[in-house]
């Protein structure tokens, strides 16, 4: 079953996205995200932001549309890219993005050497596919936050994030619809 997927809030809102092809990309619904960006905005002055398993790009438009000034979308599927693309150029706002076919590591450290700074970061990988804590502790010691930074995890509701870090405070940790577990974490 596809969901459809819009944008819920700011200068895009009701603008639907499109989902990529197959089976590979899990959507963040509309539900978790109209939940998540109450907590996390709901609306942005200006800032960067880092959406690093992007799929459809569906979290960076919406910041984006909520008034993120550029986010920077990474993927690693050729299809989540032409998706992406797609998005950013149906919604006219290519400039305002910037759009890397990468691993998600290496392109927290091309990042790191082009002096980057994100306000926002969404972690949304595969559920089971990739340990949390390297991510968080990579953005860490490249300095990859900035300092009233947010970093959103989306996950499995199984997996247990800490609630404790040593560089970040806990905001927000819930479950949605049984499976969906979101972890959101402030720089300390």
């Amino acid at each position: 079953m596809v969901h459809s997927m819009r944008v819920i809030a700011g200068d895009l809102k009701g603008r639907q996205l499109k989902a990529v092809p197959g089976k590979s990309t899990r959507p963040t619904t509309d539900k978790v995200k109209e939940a998540v960006f109450q907590i996390i905005g709901p609306f942005f002055q200006e800032g960067l932001c880092l959406d690093l398993f992007a799929g459809s790009g569906s979290l960076g438009i919406e910041a984006i549309s909520r008034g993120m000034e550029k986010c920077v979308f990474v993927d690693k599927h050729p299809k989540a890219i032409h998706t992406i693309h797609q998005n950013l150029k149906s919604f006219k706002i290519e400039q305002k993005a910037e759009v890397f076919r990468a691993d998600a590591h290496r392109a927290l450290h091309a990042a790191a050497k082009r002096g980057l700074q994100f306000e926002l970061i969404f972690l949304d990988p595969p559920y089971g596919k990739v340990d949390y804590m390297k991510f968080l502790d990579s953005i860490v010691a490249l300095k990859l936050l900035h300092p009233n930074g947010i970093i959103y995890c989306e996950h499995d509701s199984s997996e247990n994030l800490p609630e404790e870090h040593d560089n970040f405070v806990l905001i927000k940790q819930d479950n949605y619809g049984g499976t969906i577990g979101i972890t959101i974490y402030k720089k300390n």
